[in-house]
């Protein structure tokens, strides 16, 4: 039999079984037990394997010290110290309205808004730091001619802090506001229609450039 490969003991290879692995392991069929109870394979091989065919073993990342110094503190602090930091961050926002006074700058003064300084343009929230000085001040319509659309948000984030902070401090159950989703994607895309028409150079929105 020329041409005809031999095993060791002389007779005529036969063709692999395609049920059997390379090693000899004989793969269950699709619907036996044993392959319904077979998992996904382990990852093997990879930097962090101790040699190729073997499951990686991946070590716990350990936490650097600042986080832990953060963890400490935040477990140890009071549960009025978040709502106060929270609460001073605005006071700072306040004191800087009520300081600059935005709305007594030069005619011909740099814009402070990047955005505005390099296009001539209002971004988003060009008008907000003026219409929170005039909010301060009692004077409503000055503020909505400069940021309508903060004056709007404005009751609902104060009232939203108001009940997350007297929960956080003291344990009040004041009832929260629920937005859905699609209630803030119209207002989203509310606030970007009022981006693009307050930059229009006609009229009537040549009044809500500032």
């Amino acid at each position: 039999m020329y041409g005809e490969r031999v095993t060791s003991v002389d007779r005529p290879a036969t063709a692999p079984d395609p049920h059997t692995e390379p090693h000899g392991h004989v793969q269950p069929e699709s619907g036996s037990p044993s392959h319904a109870l077979a998992g996904p394979p382990a990852p093997v091989g990879g930097p962090g394997a101790p040699w190729p065919g073997y499951p990686v073993a991946y070590q716990p990342v350990e936490v650097d010290r600042f986080t832990r110094m953060v963890l400490r503190l935040h477990a140890r602090a009071p549960r009025w110290a978040v709502p106060l930091a929270a609460l001073g961050c605005v006071g700072l926002g306040i004191a800087y309205a009520l300081i600059s006074d935005p709305t007594r700058s030069d005619p011909d003064a740099a814009p402070t808004c990047l955005l505005k300084l390099t296009t001539g343009l209002d971004c988003p929230g060009c008008g907000g730091t003026r219409a929170l000085w005039y909010v301060l001040h009692g004077d409503l319509p000055a503020a909505a001619r400069h940021h309508f659309l903060f004056i709007f948000a404005l009751p609902f984030l104060a009232w939203l802090f108001v009940a997350w902070a007297g929960n956080r401090a003291f344990g009040w159950k004041l009832p929260e506001i629920q937005f859905s989703p699609k209630v803030i994607g119209v207002f989203l895309a509310a606030w970007g229609v009022f981006s693009v028409v307050r930059n229009l150079p006609w009229a009537p929105f040549t009044s809500l450039y500032v």
